[in-house]
């Protein structure tokens, strides 16, 4: 199968996960904080980060990394989504929230990622 088609198959599954666990995650918290967009990204991150473990020292096929990293992951986790919502928190001077999501976001999906990548190697 070729790459282009996984990647769009990944990227089919991806992008509704990501609309879906949003939703899921903000319904429940009435703060402005944006919980899912910080949650979907840190679960991205580590998935992302186990994904290439697995792919660096257990020879997973690149087939799955085109499906599962470039495809899922590239469409579940959403930079976009996470600079707008800091620019509205910016915007409504809520400041101390968006400084506190722009370090959640960058050091915790670092964070979750290397976690992630541990974990592939050890698996």
């Amino acid at each position: 199968m070729s790459g282009f088609i996984l990647v769009c198959l990944g990227a089919m599954i991806g992008a509704p996960a990501r609309y879906l666990m949003d939703r899921a995650i903000q319904s429940r918290h009435g703060s402005v904080v944006p919980w899912g967009t910080l949650s979907i990204n840190l679960t991205g991150s580590f998935a992302l980060g186990l994904l290439t473990a697995l792919g660096v020292h257990h020879d997973v096929a690149p087939q799955v990394m085109l499906l599962a990293g470039t495809g899922f992951c590239g469409t579940f986790t959403t930079y976009s989504t996470f600079a707008y919502e800091v620019l509205r928190l910016t915007e409504n001077r809520h400041l101390v929230h968006a400084a506190l999501t722009v370090v959640a976001t960058v050091a915790g999906g670092l964070g979750a990622a290397l976690v992630g990548y541990t974990c592939g190697i050890v698996i």
